[in-house]
């Protein structure tokens, strides 16, 4: 069980503000470029990737496209 937090209204010590050091929203962000196909998914697995996806609050094509990333990047680099 853990302990319950005490709070209180005494100073916290010498404090220093730092600079932002945290890069903006927009380069965090990593954008590869796309290219879109036409594929035919079993029922089965676009329903597992949609349950999946709303479990974790995102998209279902995203976690197959990460899926796929992954398997090409393990693929990719044992055939070399």
């Amino acid at each position: 069980m853990r302990k319950p937090i005490r709070k209180s209204n005494e100073p916290l010590g010498r404090l220093k503000v730092i600079k932002d050091f945290l890069p903006p929203p927009g380069e965090l962000i990593h954008r590869e470029e796309m290219e879109k196909v036409t594929i035919a998914l079993s029922k089965r697995s676009v329903a597992f990737f949609k349950r999946e996806a709303h479990r974790h609050g995102t998209q279902y094509q995203r976690m197959i496209r990460a899926l796929l990333d992954r398997y090409a990047d393990v693929h990719e680099s044992s055939t070399r």
